[in-house]
């Protein structure tokens, strides 16, 4: 299909409006979301980061009127989609994660991905994760430490939903996500990689384990904490994060990207030390 130089703009006040309520499914309901696999991307950098990530235009951008005008807005629509709509501000703050906010929405393709046969690299699996929050940050981490892959359990928060979209700051755009993948599917997958899970009652601690080789690190939610078919797999390892006794456990954001640090750390050691070693020679 050919599509037309000029973008689109289309102006929307009503919400009975069959788009609008199209949006409003989309932001809302993670049913909605899967079945037209999109997503959205609220603000200036994440659609820029997408623009930059992908070299496509987006099928649609919201924006609120309260934005018509704004230079870096306008700019961006004219650039990045074939359809603008305008929303009367009160319609768009029903969809928008920020209060008053500018936009703009940007409607994205959410991209396919099949879990491997075997894993021979590092995985990050979300056990049953609900807040978005953690999970955004989960997924900051993998991509800051080197982790492509990031997969979900059944009943884990969406991981294109707008609040952990929100949360990640772009990190989708780098990672390969695959979600509903439950524990007995990723232990038939992990192949050469270790599967690992943070325990806070484990005997062994990850600064002593060694962490260079493939791993597909497991984090269970905080309150019914690993599924049990982690729990009684023999295959799966169990390191704990050593740390004050004045707390029972740590928030699993925060433990995620403590163990996934570790692991690079000791990766960034490893390839430097021969190189010291020479250089004292």
């Amino acid at each position: 299909m050919t599509r037309s130089k000029e973008p689109r703009r289309i102006e929307i006040r009503s919400a009975t409006s069959e788009r609008f309520r199209r949006l409003l499914a989309l932001m809302r309901s993670p049913r909605e979301r899967q079945a037209r696999r999109l997503a959205a991307l609220e603000g200036e950098h994440l659609v820029q980061v997408w623009l930059d990530a992908s070299g496509a235009r987006l099928e649609e951008i919201v924006i609120p009127s309260r934005a018509v005008g704004k230079a870096s807005v306008e700019a961006l629509c004219d650039r990045a989609a074939y359809l603008t709509l305008v929303l009367e501000d009160s319609l768009f703050d029903r969809l928008s994660q920020v209060e008053h906010g500018m936009g703009p929405l940007g409607i994205i393709p959410i991209p396919e991905a099949t879990l491997p046969s075997q894993f021979t690299t590092d995985a990050l699996y979300l056990d049953g994760i609900q807040d978005p929050g953690n999970a955004g940050t989960m997924l900051r981490s993998a991509l800051a430490f080197g982790v492509q892959w990031v997969l979900s359990a059944p009943g884990s928060v969406g991981l294109w939903s707008p609040k952990v979209v929100r949360a990640a700051m772009g990190a989708h755009l780098g990672l390969t996500l695959c979600e509903g993948v439950t524990p007995d599917a990723l232990l038939a997958a992990q192949g050469c990689a270790r599967v690992t899970a943070a325990s806070p009652r484990a005997a062994q601690s990850i600064e002593e384990a060694d962490l260079t080789a493939p791993r597909i690190w497991v984090f269970g939610a905080e309150g019914p904490g690993l599924s049990p078919e982690f729990l009684r797999a023999p295959t799966v390892q169990h390191l704990a994060i050593a740390h004050s006794s004045a707390v029972e456990s740590l928030n699993v954001g925060v433990a995620a990207s403590i163990c996934l640090y570790e692991q690079h750390r000791q990766r960034q050691c490893r390839v430097s030390q021969p190189a010291r070693r020479d250089s004292i020679r």
